[in-house]
């Protein structure tokens, strides 16, 4: 798989699984190959911190976070997706870049894939930005490359979906990822 898009919303068929769609077939229509992960669709609680993963390539806790695993090792590129609540990811994104902690202490599992970030607020200037870079740290602190969209730091939209101005940036993130694996 090239790409691995994560729509990080709980709600279904919203804008964050819109945008997660519209990605899916842009980057199809570029020749990749595309899964998304719909975080409305899984149960993943959060890391306990009880550093079990320290000692073995697994996590103790067992939900849906085990089927993910594979896909996340497999991707070339991560694509996530995210609303802006209270200026940062949705609780469910958190939980689940909290548990790819496994990933990072078994070989840096993630190092050296490249990583878009695509953030959705309620207003122009919502916070956009800050769920970008919580984003993009989660990039970093895996070894990851995180990619931006030639003049900003990656998708950032406002209100929905449809969000022409936002698209924009939204259509630049993915044709550097295309760029970037071809």
């Amino acid at each position: 798989m090239d790409v691995l898009i994560i729509s990080g919303s709980p709600r279904k068929n919203k804008n964050c699984e819109k945008l997660a769609e519209y990605a899916k077939e842009k980057l199809i229509g570029y020749g990749l190959k595309v899964k998304i992960l719909k975080l409305s669709e899984l149960h993943i609680s959060a890391c306990n911190a009880c550093n079990y993963c320290k000692e073995k390539f697994e996590c103790k806790i067992k939900d849906d976070m085990q089927k993910v695993y594979e896909d996340l090792i497999n991707a070339k590129a991560l694509l996530i997706i995210s609303p802006t609540y209270f200026g940062n990811v949705s609780a469910q994104l958190k939980a689940f870049m909290d548990r790819t902690l496994v990933l990072r202490r078994n070989n840096f599992m993630l190092k050296d894939k490249f990583g878009g970030a695509i953030a959705i607020g309620g207003s122009r200037n919502g916070g956009q930005e800050f769920v970008i870079n919580a984003i993009h740290n989660f990039f970093h602190i895996h070894g990851m490359i995180p990619l931006g969209d030639d003049a900003h730091f990656g998708g950032i939209l406002y209100g929905s979906a449809e969000d022409r101005i936002g698209l924009k940036t939204v259509d630049n993130l993915l044709l550097k990822i295309r760029r970037l694996l071809h």
